[in-house]
């Protein structure tokens, strides 16, 4: 892993993909933020230097040097933000490391990816697009399937959770939040061993 360090040291990005802004908060888009938010209390930092069109913070996961970001280009330019700090750092695409909403999987579950298309998502598919193709890990958060067919997409995912599915995001955002410094720390095949449940 030493092998990519500069000077500037940062080994690995970890994206959190969400909207700005406070009309987004709690939205199922968001639980990259909110996974992001969960990460950085469990190591005592705050995301919140701008930098690259977002808000990252650099800090310590086991030996490695991350970078963790919240783009603040909305969701469907995620990859301008992403490219511009990964030209910097000159990070390789398979040390970005990307969690995003799923709409396929259930309310919570976790699904831990080696690659893989975009399947539909605006953020994913600009970050393959602008950052070196399909070949970064990623962790999706299921923010469950819209309720009928005729429900508009965009809709459904700016959407807030709430009662029992509100509580269940929220252990889920932890638990994804674990799946990055297991994914970091340990590789993508344990992470996926442990969270692809």
């Amino acid at each position: 892993m030493g092998l990519f360090s500069k000077s500037n040291g940062v080994s690995w990005i970890a994206v959190f993909l969400g909207n700005p802004g406070s009309r987004f908060d709690g939205t199922r888009h968001n639980v990259g933020f909110m996974t992001g938010d969960a990460l950085a209390n469990k190591l005592g930092v705050r995301i919140d230097r701008a930098k690259y069109h977002a808000l990252t913070v650099q800090t310590k996961i086991g030996e490695e040097t991350v970078l963790l970001m919240l783009p603040q280009t909305y969701m469907n330019l995620s990859g301008d933000a992403v490219g511009e700090a990964q030209r910097f750092y000159k990070v390789p695409t398979d040390h970005i490391l990307v969690v995003s909403d799923d709409v396929t999987l259930p309310v919570g579950k976790l699904r831990v990816r080696r690659s893989g298309s975009a399947g539909g998502h605006n953020g994913l598919k600009d970050i393959i697009a602008k950052c070196g193709g399909e070949g970064f890990p990623r962790i999706k958060i299921g923010v469950g399937e819209k309720p009928h067919p005729d429900y508009d997409m965009a809709d459904w995912v700016m959407s807030r959770f709430s009662g029992q599915d509100a509580e269940t995001i929220a252990a889920a955002a932890k638990r994804a939040a674990d799946a990055v410094e297991c994914l970091i720390t340990k590789g993508v095949d344990k992470a996926m061993n442990l969270y692809n449940g």
